[in-house]
């Protein structure tokens, strides 16, 4: 990542991911929670080894990642959007058609278990079947790849069918405004 990237996604969610220093101690710059986040989300180094890297706790950094990714989706959400008019639906498929030889087709979709340390007080709820601790992420993209759908945060306990099902997609896709004709 760029560090123009890196200052404009800082700009966009630092106040939201800002802390206030106590008596007791200081809070944990902004720039160094996005870090963090970021180092986690795309080396998915483990908390452990985040730890030693950014000289904060894992579980701090298990707070912080969380709050940091729900920061990101709320600011950055205007720019994974669906499409909302049968047309842009329909732009889609003919460019599956015309670049990919793939009629019919609205997206392509796959999810992906994102391996983490269980978080505090979460038992199994996180708990997959490869003895592991992880969330799914689950997109669509059009044919050109570009993220159309992304919902991220599932617990891995549930099948990707499961996911799917459980996702916003299926009642964002309701509100699809119809052209006449």
């Amino acid at each position: 990542m760029s560090v123009t990237d890196f200052e404009y996604l800082l700009n966009s969610v630092g106040p939201k991911i800002a802390k206030r220093n106590t008596n007791y101690r200081d809070a944990i710059p902004p720039h160094e929670r996005l870090a963090v986040t970021l180092r986690f989300l795309a080396a998915g180094d483990s908390y452990t080894s985040l730890m030693y890297l950014f000289k904060i706790s894992k579980q701090v950094i298990s707070r912080i990642v969380p709050e940091v990714c729900e920061a990101l989706v709320m600011t950055l959400h205007e720019y994974v959007q669906l499409p909302r008019t049968s047309d842009s639906w329909k732009e889609i498929a003919a460019e599956f058609s015309s670049r990919w030889n793939f009629p019919q087709c609205l997206g392509a979709i796959d999810g992906k278990h994102v391996v983490l340390q269980a978080p505090i007080n979460t038992g199994t709820e996180y708990f997959n079947y490869k003895g592991t601790h992880s969330i799914v992420l689950l997109a669509i993209v059009d044919a050109q790849y570009s993220f159309t759908y992304v919902n991220v945060g599932c617990q891995d306990r549930i099948s990707d069918g499961g996911v799917f099902k459980n996702s916003f997609f299926l009642t964002d896709r309701r509100n699809i405004k119809h052209s006449g004709g």
